[in-house]
């Protein structure tokens, strides 16, 4: 029996509506029939969510302000790279999530390693954050000359990946982001 490609997207389409329908019927009706979400969990307040939210600010912050820069013997917190205002954590309690937006400033406007050093911030926070977190890293908007195109290669996952492969890529960033002992 051969099967096309699209009868397998059709079977996999019915599958995941059985699946929702599946899921909608015991999870998200109550004995009246009506929609909703049964909660189990007592919520947390606005004031425990804020506070989570300003304490992981923190710890992003305290894990990039380390990174070595790839240059010049100092951190990226010395050179002014990154700063606390330059994190910015907002929580997404509806998807139980938390977009981070972190915004770094290169030294000089035309400065090369500047991909390199959104890689390591990259790379670092994700090694070490264990929240479920949307990761965004820019550069200071006009702040370097290609910032555009810097912007799209070290938010895209696959370039990240490619660049993760390579050794003397990955020797470089594992270098910047070793924490000293």
């Amino acid at each position: 029996m051969i099967l096309t490609i699209s009868s397998l997207l059709m079977m996999f389409a019915n599958l995941m509506q059985q699946t929702k329908k599946i899921i909608q019927e015991k999870y998200l009706k109550n004995d009246s029939g009506n929609a909703t979400t049964n909660t189990i969990a007592i919520e947390a307040t606005d004031e425990q969510i804020d506070e989570k939210t300003q304490e992981l600010k923190d710890q992003i912050y305290d894990i990039i302000r380390t990174i070595k820069d790839p240059e010049k013997p100092a951190t990226l917190e010395d050179l002014s790279v990154v700063y606390e205002n330059g994190v910015e954590v907002i929580n997404q309690r509806n998807l139980k999530l938390y977009t981070v937006r972190i915004e770094f400033n290169p030294t000089v406007p035309h400065c090369s390693l500047a991909t390199l050093i959104g890689l390591s911030i990259r790379i670092k926070v994700i090694r070490t954050i264990l929240e479920n977190v949307k990761l965004d890293i820019y550069i200071k908007e006009g702040a370097h000359t290609t910032e555009e195109e810097i912007n799209k290669q070290i938010n895209d996952k696959e370039r990240v990946a490619a660049a993760m492969e390579n050794p003397s890529l990955r020797d470089v960033v594992e270098k910047c982001i070793k924490e000293e002992e």
